[in-house]
C-alpha cells in the first residue's frame, strides 16, 4: 500500500491556527500504530493549511520515513529555484494548492508551479472544492501534471472533475468522511473515465473531517475497482510521484495435463488388479 495523503503534526516545529483551530500533535508513531495492520510500504506528507510555508517539519518527517516517502508542500511565492531544488533533493515532489482555507494569488501560484515543474518536475495538488473547477479551467488548463484532493469534495463538481480526469488529471481516493458526495458512485465513474487516475490516501489524522479514516474505505476502494486494487492502493501513485514501481509475485500455474477431464483407466491405477475386494460386512 501507498498512503499518498498523511499530515504529521510535530510540535516540535512550528504550528499557526486556522480559522481558530489548531490540530493535536499526530507524529509518524502515531501513524505507524494506527496503520501496523495495513502493509504501508511508502506515502505522501501533505503541508496543511496550519503549517504554513514551514518546511522543517517536512523535512525531518521525510528523513524519518524513509525513501519510499515523499513530500507535498506549500512554498513563499517568492521562493528562489535554489530552494526548490534543496526541497527536492529532500524529497519533496509537489505543490500544494490550499483554494478551500487559504487565501492565495492563483496566477502566482500557477507561475510558481510551472517553475517547479521546469525546475524538478513538481506536479500540483489542489484541495479545492469541485463547484470552483469551472470558474478556473483557464489557470488549471495551464498545469502540466495535476491531481485533485478528496474527490473534489462535492457532487456539484463532478462533471468538472471528470473532465479533468479525461485529461490527465489524478483524484486522490481520501477524506471520505468529509466529502458531500456518494463515494462509491464517484470512485466508480472516476475509475471508469481512466484506471490510472484513483489514488488511495488516509488523510490521517483527519483533522476536522466529520470522521477519519476507518478500514472500511479500504474495503470500498476495493469493491469499486475489483481487479485493479493494486493500482488503485499503490501503483497508481507511485508511478505519479516517480517512484520505482513495486514488484508482485506472479501466482504460480498449477500444471495442466492434456485432456483433464478424460478418465483415467482403472488398469492405469495404482495397484489396481483384475479383482475387486468386497468390503467387510459391518455388524
Amino acid at each position: 500500500m501507498f498512503d499518498a495523503h498523511v499530515h504529521i503534526i510535530d510540535p516540535r516545529f512550528p504550528l499557526i491556527e486556522n480559522e481558530g483551530y489548531l490540530p493535536e500533535p499526530y507524529v509518524i508513531d502515531d501513524y505507524r500504530k494506527r496503520m501496523r495492520h495495513f502493509d504501508v510500504r511508502g506515502g505522501a506528507v501533505v503541508s496543511a493549511s496550519f503549517q504554513g510555508v514551514d518546511q522543517t517539519y517536512l523535512k525531518a518527517a521525510l528523513a524519518a520515513l524513509g525513501p519510499d516517502w515523499v513530500g507535498v508542500t506549500r512554498l513563499d511565492l517568492d521562493a528562489t529555484d535554489d530552494e526548490i531544488l534543496e526541497l527536492n533533493r529532500a524529497g519533496v515532489r509537489a505543490l500544494r494548492f490550499n483554494l478551500k482555507r487559504a487565501a492565495a494569488d492563483i496566477t502566482e501560484m500557477t507561475l510558481q508551479a510551472l517553475r517547479a515543474y521546469e525546475l524538478a518536475g513538481w506536479h500540483v495538488e489542489l484541495y479545492i472544492d469541485g463547484q470552483m473547477l469551472a470558474s478556473l479551467q483557464p489557470v488549471i488548463s495551464k498545469l502540466p501534471a495535476l491531481s485533485i484532493d478528496h474527490l473534489g469534495m462535492s457532487e456539484e463538481g463532478l462533471p468538472y472533475l471528470l473532465d479533468l480526469v479525461d485529461r490527465g488529471a489524478r483524484v486522490k481516493a481520501t477524506g471520505f468522511g468529509r466529502v458531500e458526495m456518494d463515494v462509491a458512485e464517484t470512485l466508480r465513474r472516476v475509475h471508469t473515465v481512466n484506471p490510472g487516475a484513483l489514488m488511495f490516501g488516509s488523510d490521517l489524522p483527519g483533522t476536522r473531517a466529520g470522521r477519519p479514516f476507518e478500514d472500511r474505505d479500504v474495503d470500498l476502494i476495493s469493491q469499486v475497482v475489483g481487479s485493479d486494487m493494486h493500482a488503485v492502493l499503490e501503483d497508481n501513485a507511485r508511478e505519479f510521484y516517480r517512484l520505482p514501481a513495486i514488484g508482485r509475485q506472479e501466482p504460480v500455474p498449477l500444471p495442466r495435463a492434456e485432456n483433464p477431464t478424460l478418465p483415467i483407466p482403472r488398469s492405469q491405477l495404482p495397484g489396481s488388479d483384475d479383482h475387486t475386494r468386497p468390503l467387510p460386512i459391518i455388524e
